[in-house]
């Protein structure tokens, strides 16, 4: 779960509630985002595994969760900083701090998908 408010601030208020709708709301608005992380590379002979799904899990909560749950995107993340909160923007960050953890158990990041909605989601795959 997490808060956030789309708003350009170099447009008036007419047009952040023209392009952005109520996502502009001045007291922001939340979300129960669902994050879908898929990886790929070899399969380890020895397990069974491209990753270790145990390890994977770690990396996401520590990385992400533990940085984005019940936190308001535009002021209180870190790498959202400067940025627009969209949901593009953010699994593109998100992309940008899982790839490195994940390529050091072996494997690489292929996709991520972010649901902000049941109607709105992002497909990321690192392009």
């Amino acid at each position: 779960s997490a808060a956030h408010q789309l708003y350009n601030p170099n447009w008036d208020e007419e047009k952040n509630r023209m392009v952005f709708g109520k996502c502009a709301n001045k007291n922001f608005h939340g979300h129960n985002y669902t994050l879908t992380v898929t990886v790929k590379g070899e399969i380890n002979p020895e397990t069974g595994f491209v990753m270790n799904l145990v390890d994977l899990k770690q990396i996401i909560r520590d990385q992400v969760i533990a940085r984005l749950d019940h936190a308001n995107l535009n002021h209180d993340v870190d790498f959202m900083q400067g940025k627009f909160s969209s949901t593009e923007v953010l699994a593109e960050e998100i992309w940008k701090i899982l790839a490195e953890p994940i390529s050091r158990h072996g494997a690489q990041l292929y996709k991520i998908r972010l649901d902000e909605t049941l109607n709105n989601a992002v497909e990321y795959f690192g392009d």
